[in-house]
């Protein structure tokens, strides 16, 4: 399961939609290594002002990969993660993560070719 959902939250859900900030409370809950990875390069990119900042240290464990698999993995959580944090993200790999200044087109464009995939790979990831 990717998410914990409290029951009020998925009776709201049953009822009518869910905003943006019920729904980020709960993946703030459910994948805390995934949302504080996030959280930590946003916040970094805002202090450099660079166009992306990005995470290049493997999770520490399965568990925390597979927080970062699943949030970066559904259309949904990456969605409302863009709209609160005002970024585009990028994932590469297993842990590579990137958060984009929205005007960073060109340099996001760069990031998500395949050519920057191909050259982002190591024998270390292989299983990842």
């Amino acid at each position: 399961m990717s998410l914990t959902v409290p029951n009020e939250i998925a009776g709201r859900a049953r009822a009518g939609e869910i905003d943006d900030e019920a729904f980020l409370t709960v993946v703030r809950d459910s994948l805390p290594y995934a949302w504080t990875l996030i959280t930590g390069l946003v916040r970094r990119r805002e202090r450099s002002g660079a166009e992306f900042e990005d995470n290049l240290t493997p999770p520490p464990d399965e568990a925390a990969r597979g927080q970062l698999l699943r949030c970066l993995a559904s259309d949904s959580m990456r969605g409302a993660l863009e709209r609160h944090f005002g970024v585009r993200l990028a994932f590469q790999n297993c842990h590579r993560v990137a958060v984009f200044d929205p005007a960073a087109e060109k340099a996001h464009a760069e990031f998500v070719t395949p050519r920057a995939q191909i050259l982002n790979q190591a024998p270390e990831l292989v299983d990842c």
